[in-house]
């Protein structure tokens, strides 16, 4: 027996945390498995088309929001198409095969994409494969994982070593292995310009299972913990068919010319979220 109770109290701390934390954290799946379990779990379609409302908060609008239509063409898992269409405006973005391109208002205004582009990244990618790759070319370390808690309850954390979140990272429902977070860090995209790094936080909820295929009916879009964007869905269409033309970058880029004014803007003039208000404003106008 110990002579000393504050040495035995001790002991027994150590202990007690040990028995916690050492088994949670040696039963922490490998990334690629996390991602083969999440694949697995959105179902398979060869194309899916989604309806939905798009809205967008910033002061600089005239009632602090506005509220987009906007339809997406997915055909898995490497081809996207968005329209946003307005009264007196039009906005087509497609990414086809690793390319991508924006035209607004029959001019092309983009050969990139935005951060908030990316969110439909872990639908698109279907595959281990195709999404194990598109992750990490968005700086995203699929090789790390961990166990973390959200709202208490506890989830996996792909990319990053809980609580760390200065790095881009995707966060799984535990259970489910739905994602439900992604923490977006823009290094690539030349940053802000009071010298801070954007950072996009995505949520996923509401994820329902239609026919053989799993989609999140409601996303949130956060910045600095302020809402700046938001998506309900309004209807889902499984495996209908679509033309090959309207996923053709090449033709696109023939049919529209470029919009010289914007193409010209170096990537760290505008943040991303600066960049989204103007595109989005010269749609709403």
């Amino acid at each position: 027996m110990y002579k000393n109770p504050k040495k035995m109290i001790f002991f027994l701390s150590i202990a007690v945390l040990l028995w916690f934390f050492v088994p949670a954290n040696a039963y922490v799946l490998q990334g690629p498995h996390l991602l083969e379990l999440m694949t697995q779990k959105h179902g398979k379609s060869e194309s899916l088309f989604v309806s939905q409302k798009l809205v967008l908060y910033d002061d600089s609008f005239q009632e602090g929001s506005i509220e987009l239509k906007e339809t997406l063409k997915y055909i898995f898992p490497k081809k996207f198409r968005s329209d946003i269409v307005s009264k007196n405006s039009k906005r087509i973005h497609v990414v086809s095969k690793g390319r991508s391109l924006t035209v607004i208002d029959g001019k092309t205004v983009a050969g990139h994409e935005t951060l908030f582009d990316r969110y439909k990244d872990i639908i698109l990618y279907n595959s281990r494969s195709a999404l194990l790759q598109r992750l990490a070319h968005l700086d995203i370390n699929v090789s790390v994982s961990s166990l973390g808690r959200f709202q208490n309850k506890p989830v996996y954390v792909l990319g990053a070593q809980y609580p760390d979140e200065s790095v881009s990272q995707v966060w799984l429902n535990k259970d489910t292995f739905r994602p439900f977070r992604w923490l977006i860090n823009s290094k690539k995209a030349g940053g802000r310009p009071d010298g801070r790094i954007d950072t996009l936080e995505v949520r996923y909820f509401k994820w329902r299972k239609i026919s053989k295929i799993w989609y999140p009916m409601h996303i949130e879009f956060y910045q600095d913990d302020n809402l700046i964007r938001m998506i309900e869905v309004d209807e889902i269409k499984v495996a209908p068919g679509f033309s090959a033309a309207l996923f053709d970058i090449i033709r696109l880029k023939s049919t529209y010319p470029k919009d010289t004014q914007l193409l010209q803007r170096q990537p760290g003039e505008l943040s991303e979220v600066q960049k989204m208000i103007e595109e989005f404003e010269k749609i709403y106008e």
